[in-house]
């Protein structure tokens, strides 16, 4: 651990945060395993396999992080954390990037010390209600006992909301995804809310999903990402541009199944991608073949969503605002030139 835990806690008590090293990357290299922070579980997310082994769209993220690094997606090392927990383990050193299900903020980026890397997931906050609470629509709930994690922005939404609306609610709060599942199912409260992708998540392990329902309407902005600690700016870029190589390469139809068969391909953006031209690798302190490796071990964007929270998934989501932009949604990625 770069810095104490306790001394990061104290330093946030009085506004200050720790800088990152400027050396991550050699300490990633030289401990052989990066450690990234997850939820403490959110099907589709992240969350512990029978086996043991963490899985899930956030977990993918930080497995291709390690790979652009080591050419290896296994040397990672996975530290579920609450989200009270979250921030200061990011602070502290006890973690190197925050990859879990983590709302960008001017707050959040400008005074705790963090940095976000780029969005993985556009989402937005609803409501989950049993269909025998009778309601269509959150204009309905006005009395409703709502459950809401501490320590998020879901409880000022969710205020903002009803008194936007002048309706009264009784707030539940809970603290992890696993607590929200024990109070909604005991009927402790009647509605939970969180993003959207969260209450999809949560329903798909109740015993009988369809006897719940997610109401139409999404009453804030939730770009989720990968978060750093400010002042490491080659740290931020490599984790960004992992991330922006994703997506590049689903839009340029390189998958992890097809990335071989492009090694002779004429197209400037796609010799690019792979290291064939410039040193784009060697600026952010990695070997040319970086992003080749990302795809090859773990895939482009469009595929890390299918298996995870998609199509080849028991959640089944709609890509919506997370596809293509030349799909119709807003995924966008900057170019590699």
């Amino acid at each position: 651990m770069r810095y104490s835990s306790l001394a990061a806690a104290l330093l946030m008590l009085v506004g200050l945060t720790l800088p990152a090293s400027a050396s991550t990357l050699e300490d990633v290299k030289g401990r052989g395993h990066l450690n990234c922070g997850v939820s403490t579980g959110l099907a589709g997310f992240a969350l512990p396999s029978a086996s043991g082994e963490w899985v899930g769209f956030d977990v993918d993220f930080c497995r291709a992080v390690a790979a652009a690094i080591f050419n290896d997606p296994s040397k990672v090392k996975f530290t579920p954390l609450t989200n009270k927990e979250r921030f200061t383990a990011l602070q502290s050193g006890e973690i190197d990037v925050l990859s879990r299900n983590t709302t960008w903020t001017m707050t959040r980026d400008m005074k705790l010390g963090l940095e976000f890397a780029g969005v993985n997931y556009y989402d937005g906050q609803g409501f989950l209600v049993p269909i025998a609470l009778g309601v269509q629509s959150a204009l309905e709930l006005d009395g409703a006992r709502v459950c809401v994690q501490t320590g998020t922005t879901t409880e000022l939404n969710l205020a903002d909301y009803f008194r936007g609306n002048n309706m009264e609610f009784e707030s539940v709060v809970i603290s992890t995804a696993d607590d929200a599942r024990t109070n909604y199912l005991a009927e402790a409260c009647d509605v939970y809310t969180t993003d959207a992708s969260g209450l999809a998540a949560l329903r798909s392990t109740f015993p009988d999903p369809s006897a719940h329902i997610i109401l139409p309407e999404i009453i804030s902005k939730e770009p989720l990402g990968l978060i750093v600690r400010h002042g490491d700016n080659q740290w931020g870029d490599l984790v960004r541009w992992t991330l922006n190589a994703m997506i590049n390469a689903e839009e340029l139809g390189l998958t992890s199944q097809n990335v071989g068969e492009f090694e002779d391909d004429p197209s400037p953006k796609i010799r690019r991608l792979l290291g064939k031209e410039g040193d784009f690798g060697e600026q952010i302190g990695l070997d040319a073949l970086w992003a080749r490796h990302v795809i090859e071990h773990v895939g482009n964007y469009g595929e890390v969503f299918d298996r995870n929270l998609g199509k080849d998934s028991t959640l089944s989501l709609d890509r919506g605002l997370n596809a293509l932009w030349s799909e119709g949604g807003i995924l966008f990625a900057p170019p590699v030139r």
